[in-house]
């Protein structure tokens, strides 16, 4: 039992790997900080709000956890361009998730075109130039890496209202299968990981409102997900027990999209 227990410990371990997480100020980023710390890995935590990674950087601290802090805006491919190379002054990027997001929820008729830019620069354009730069640089030293797009089930079925950010992880889940087209013979891996309905404080209020209430039932599992129900697949895709999983959507949604 001892060395089937020692075998799934290495086989997911994330000890030596260097992680760089966007949007790790709140919400699934903030908890994946965790996780992926606790698993074992160095994690560079990029989001805009400095101050709340601080904090957080601390707890994990605590924990006997490594991490680092850098400012970011994935809309701003400079700031992109000096976080990566922040991050990569400490050791090279073995693992990108790509979890900064935004949504602006508007009936089609009333979304405006900042709004439609902000959300596909901070879902999609953001997530690529993170992805093109770390992939420029795993290409030059032909070591090997790990992406992971943090999509939506809303990249695959709608729920209206929600235009440019339906639109933008559907395109964030095809970007992974045509980059591993490409890039899959030099060993760099592109998956996403598609959440379904998962409560946080960013949106507990809503979910435990009547249409809230409404959407849950339409979950077979009836119920939504906890943060830490994400930390299998996420630890999985970023470690070496997925080392030939390459172009792939995980769902983890309670079965919602195999509901009606």
């Amino acid at each position: 039992m001892s060395d089937s227990k020692s075998f799934l410990s290495q086989l997911f371990d994330l000890t030596g790997k260097h992680i760089l997480l966007t949007g790790a100020s709140s919400g699934l980023g903030r908890h994946f900080a965790k996780t992926l710390t606790r698993a074992g890995a160095r994690v560079a935590m990029a989001a805009r709000t400095a101050d709340k990674m601080h904090a957080l950087a601390a707890e994990i601290r605590a924990e006997g956890g490594l991490c680092d802090v850098y400012a970011l805006d994935v809309r701003d491919r400079s700031a992109i361009r000096a976080c990566i190379a922040a991050a990569e002054a400490v050791a090279p990027i073995d693992v990108l998730v790509n979890n900064a997001g935004v949504a602006r929820p508007r009936a089609p008729e009333k979304l405006g075109d900042e709004e439609w830019d902000e959300v596909y620069e901070t879902n999609l354009r953001g997530p690529w130039v993170l992805a093109q730069e770390v992939i420029k640089r795993r290409l030059a030293d032909q070591r090997e890496c790990s992406i992971i797009n943090i999509a939506s089930i809303l990249g695959i079925r709608a729920i209206g209202h929600l235009a440019p950010y339906s639109a933008a992880k559907a395109g964030l889940i095809n970007l992974g299968r045509d980059l591993c087209v490409d890039l899959a013979v030099k060993g760099i891996r592109v998956n996403a990981l598609a959440p379904g309905y998962f409560i946080t404080e960013m949106n507990d209020e809503w979910l435990a409102s009547a249409a809230g209430d409404r959407l849950r039932q339409r979950v077979p599992a009836k119920r939504f997900g906890q943060p830490a129900e994400l930390d299998g697949a996420l630890v999985f895709l970023a470690s070496d027990a997925s080392r030939f999983m390459n172009g792939n959507l995980m769902t983890v949604d309670g079965g919602h999209t195999a509901g009606v």
